[in-house]
């Protein structure tokens, strides 16, 4: 898996994506992460990269030349990867998209500052994509989400293959409450069930505990969930909540 990210400060970026288990893969040669620097495609001897806007207003615009020239620069280097512009205006990632990255093989993330990037600069990228309905100082912080979400499917970077098939978004429902040693803290003990060694037990108490967590803590997610049809299983492991 490569992923590029074009970026203002390759540093900000670089340097995260260099630690844990994502520099442990990059390390063994699982995924490859690299950034290129917009202003190395700037013009003239500040190497300047936006400007005011037209019409008016608070803020600045990211010029259009020096990111049409990362972009250029970037699909000659992953020609196969999708150009991603980090955009509030983007659709909201999710895991479904993460999942549709990590097969293509290859991902390119461009990163916005300021008040944006010219307008004549999305007919030049393949997706508008927003991590959330909130505003940064930079698309950076999103691209590293994003990079991290995509990586982490990639064959062999998580030690457990079967972690990332287990936990919340990977299919519709939030994942179930997770429990280690000791047995009681602070009065609170770990369910029974969990320390049954029953393991058809345990697969559908984890079940509900996904169900009652989803249906609770997001509405949104468990509409959506509702919609596809609940299975006899579910239907039953609702009906029998205590």
């Amino acid at each position: 898996m490569k992923i590029c990210i074009l970026t203002l400060f390759p540093r900000m970026v670089l340097a995260p994506l260099s630690e844990s288990v994502l520099g442990k893969a990059a390390a063994a040669g699982r995924v490859e992460f690299s950034a290129l620097d917009i202003r190395d495609f700037a013009e003239g001897k500040h190497r300047v990269t936006d400007d005011v806007p037209y019409g008016g207003g608070a803020g600045m615009v990211m010029k259009p030349e020096p990111l049409a020239g990362a972009i250029t620069a970037a699909r000659a280097k992953l020609p196969l990867a999708p150009v991603v512009l980090l955009s509030p205006q983007g659709r909201a990632f999710d895991q479904a998209t993460a999942i549709r990255w990590a097969e293509q093989g290859a991902l390119t993330l461009v990163c916005g500052r300021y008040e944006g990037v010219d307008e004549r600069v999305r007919p030049l990228v393949d997706e508008l994509v927003s991590v959330g309905d909130f505003v940064l100082t930079g698309g950076e912080f999103a691209a590293l989400c994003i990079a991290d979400a995509v990586a982490r499917l990639v064959p062999g970077v998580l030690g457990n293959a079967a972690s990332s098939g287990e936990e919340s978004f990977s299919d519709g429902l939030l994942e179930y409450p997770h429990y280690t040693r000791p047995p009681e803290f602070r009065g609170e003990k770990v369910p029974e069930v969990l320390l049954s060694g029953d393991h058809a037990r345990i697969r559908l108490w984890r079940r509900r505990e996904r169900l009652l967590r989803t249906r609770a803590q997001r509405p949104d997610l468990w509409a959506r969930f509702l919609a596809l049809g609940l299975s006899d299983e579910d239907r039953a492991l609702l009906d029998n909540q205590p």
